[in-house]
């Protein structure tokens, strides 16, 4: 595949950082442009590439960093539901109107993009495996602010470049950049640090929540086969949207992952509760007891599969720690 020039938003966060390092690794002799506010991520470098300091509120700045991008990975976004609640205005600003900025770069350069929209749009599913073809309403601010953008990049896609919007599943996991851990408070994460501290694992009520968990690493794997593809689309002249959803076979109820993280810490000396709280966001949050989602497509049309498993991820975690 001949050389490329790639650009990443939001590029010094918990996936953008990832997605260099396969880029790097798997590509090294394509451009990379990395930009980001540092807002939340704070990774300067990633091998040969820094991340140069540019905020997607502010389009002139941002079309001079993308300048010459042939594929567009927009990473950059407020992604917590309370951050979004808390601080809707700059929500809106970063997740909708900065995410119409780099919609636009790609429309007037011909630039394709790469979009994750989340699962955050759905709200409480109501068929099963879930697909990015799913009736959307989303529950929170964030999940709106998702499915604003996702709805304007396919009319600024349509008739001008191609695009590749993500339904991401639960991320968990971490990675290391130069002997440096880069994580987030996702729900598994979240009870892997509070366990190996000996504090109690809490779980919101009622528990029997499920979530579909997809690690870091592969999701970063899927955005590299996406950028493969698209560069094929562009030389082909294709223009408009395609879906993905970037998610495995694991969808457990968040009480029996807070169990399996209990079991595998006893193991190794932790002895951890396991205690069901009141949830902050009812009403505001997805309820159901299963939460399969169909990967077929990412399958096929981008040769992308989960290598990663919940009770590996936990088990390496604990002897790492040893």
């Amino acid at each position: 595949m001949a050389e490329q020039h790639i650009a990443i938003t939001g590029a010094a966060g918990y996936i953008g950082s990832r997605v260099l390092v396969e880029l790097e690794a798997q590509h090294p002799d394509w451009e990379i442009t990395a930009i980001d506010n540092f807002y939340l991520g704070d990774v300067r470098s990633v091998g040969d590439v820094d991340v140069e300091h540019v905020d997607i509120r502010n389009r002139d700045r941002l079309e001079a960093a993308l300048s010459g991008a042939d594929v567009v990975m927009h990473l950059a976004a407020i992604s917590g539901v309370d951050d979004c609640e808390e601080k809707q205005d700059l929500a809106y600003e970063c997740n909708v109107q900065g995410t119409n900025n780099v919609a636009w770069f790609c429309r007037k350069t011909g630039a394709a993009m790469i979009f994750p929209f989340s699962m955050a749009v759905l709200g409480d599913p109501t068929e099963f495996p879930i697909t990015a073809s799913h009736p959307r309403d989303p529950m929170n601010w964030y999940g709106r602010t998702k499915l604003l953008s996702e709805r304007a990049i396919e009319d600024f896609a349509d008739g001008a470049f191609p695009a590749h919007q993500f339904m991401i599943s639960n991320l968990y996991g971490g990675h290391e950049i130069e002997g440096r851990e880069i994580s987030k408070g996702t729900v598994i994460n979240f009870f892997l640090s509070r366990a190996t501290a000996g504090e109690t694992l809490t779980v919101y009520e009622p528990g029997t929540q499920c979530r579909n968990f997809v690690h870091v690493k592969d999701v970063a794997r899927a955005y590299v086969r996406s950028a493969e593809r698209l560069v094929d689309q562009l030389e082909a002249g294709e223009t408009g949207v395609e879906k993905y959803e970037i998610a495995s076979d694991e969808d457990p109820g968040v009480e029996t992952v807070a169990e399996l993280v209990q079991s595998v810490a006893a193991e190794h000396g932790h002895e951890v509760d396991v205690e069901l709280v009141e949830n902050p966001r009812a009403g505001e949050e997805t309820l159901v007891s299963e939460f399969p989602v169909d990967t077929t497509a990412a399958r096929e049309q981008l040769g992308w599969e989960r290598q990663y498993d919940v009770e590996s991820v936990v088990r390496e975690y604990f002897e790492a720690e040893e």
